[in-house]
């Protein structure tokens, strides 16, 4: 009799573990899948670059050094592969988007252009999706943090090596603020 308790309560153990096992593969699979979302985004943002400075240069703006700070962000935010690597990478690319809007505005042939207009209008909106995207990872990465962090699924996480992932922050407040775009 005692050996079917045993038997009984070491099967019930295994369940629970196999249980805790799936579901916090489960979270981290919404964390990969929340940060393949922010990839996507950054990447049609990076596809509108090229489309700006070519236009930038089709009226006569010269300002070589932001021009090149721009491709420059650009492969820097194509070639992270992480989160903290992405992260410092968008924030130089708004950094390097304000500087070329800024330029922008003092050309106003250019502020006028329909091709500059509509690139200005989908940069909005990937920028409005890729914030949806960036909390939609903070979510997955906080339910995913928190459930490797309480006892006693804690126990598990650790034999199994699951660790805490990074949350999408911005070093200061000005990488807070989204590129200004005026039409």
């Amino acid at each position: 009799m005692i050996a079917y308790i045993i038997l009984t309560l070491l099967f019930l153990t295994f369940l629970w573990i196999v249980s805790q096992y799936n579901h916090l593969i489960r979270l981290k699979s919404l964390v990969n899948e929340a940060f393949s979302g922010i990839d996507v985004q950054c990447k049609r943002r990076s596809d509108l670059i090229p489309n700006l400075v070519a236009i930038v240069k089709q009226y006569g703006i010269h300002e070589k050094e932001v021009l090149e700070n721009v491709k420059k962000m650009r492969s820097v935010a194509l070639a992270a592969t992480d989160v903290d690597q992405r992260s410092k990478a968008e924030a130089g690319i708004t950094g390097v988007l304000k500087t070329l809007f800024a330029v922008a505005e003092n050309y106003p042939n250019l502020k006028a252009n329909e091709n500059f207009l509509l690139l200005q209008k989908d940069l909005v909106l990937i920028e409005e999706e890729l914030n949806l995207a960036r909390r939609y990872y903070n979510g997955a990465a906080r339910n995913y943090n928190i459930n490797i962090g309480v006892f006693p699924t804690n126990i598990i996480a650790s034999l199994l090596h699951f660790a805490a992932v990074s949350y999408i922050e911005f070093a200061s407040e000005s990488e807070r603020q989204a590129p200004k775009i005026t039409f």
